[in-house]
């Protein structure tokens, strides 16, 4: 089970993840959001979080990054920076998220998910062969929210569902509502 503590995801992240390789990590205090943490190591993104404005000082302190960590740390710097601006509708990032191999399913089928569209829970677990609550599990255990797109994936019923990370559902109402903005003519409005 992933703590919900701030910084808890990345350190989970991390663990499962990386073993014996050293991990690096970097705050993006000047996001829309608030202070996000990535982790990285020398092959790919492993977590992105959000950090507690309070606690930003403690997380500034990143581990050093080899060249191939910062590499990956300053590509997905960039990328979201592009996202955010409204310049960017897909990553382009190396991802060895931790999970199970359900969830690692689960994780790829959502980077199927169009930039500004939505898939409902139910939806989603038909095309992995499962049912709702499992593919919402999957999306509450996602250790790289944003450029996996879990924000993506809502009730039914024009529900916008949950959201695990901080800010819970208004940060995916706020995801949801930047990338509809770019592409109003795709979808009815959910929210």
């Amino acid at each position: 089970m992933t703590s919900t503590q701030p910084g808890a995801r990345i350190r989970d992240a991390i663990l499962r993840t990386t073993g014996p390789r050293a991990a690096a990590t970097r705050l993006m205090a000047d996001t829309p959001l608030g202070p996000i943490r990535l982790a990285a190591d020398g092959e790919a993104l492993l977590a992105l979080d959000w950090i507690d404005p309070t606690d930003v000082a403690s997380a500034a302190e990143a581990a050093k990054a080899g060249p191939d960590a910062a590499r990956i740390l300053d590509e997905t710097e960039a990328q979201l920076r592009q996202y955010f601006a409204g310049t960017r509708d897909r990553f382009d990032l190396p991802l060895n998220p931790a999970g199970t191999e359900f969830r690692r399913a689960v994780w790829t089928a959502m980077l199927d998910i169009p930039y500004g569209e939505t898939e409902t829970y139910g939806d989603m677990a038909r095309r992995v062969g499962s049912v709702a609550r499992a593919v919402g599990g999957a999306c509450g255990a996602n250790p790289i929210p944003i450029v996996i797109p879990c924000h993506r994936v809502v009730g039914g019923g024009h529900s916008i569902g949950g959201f695990s990370a901080r800010g819970g559902v208004d940060t995916k109402r706020f995801l949801l509502h930047l990338e509809r903005a770019r592409t109003p003519e795709r979808q009815p409005r959910l929210l």
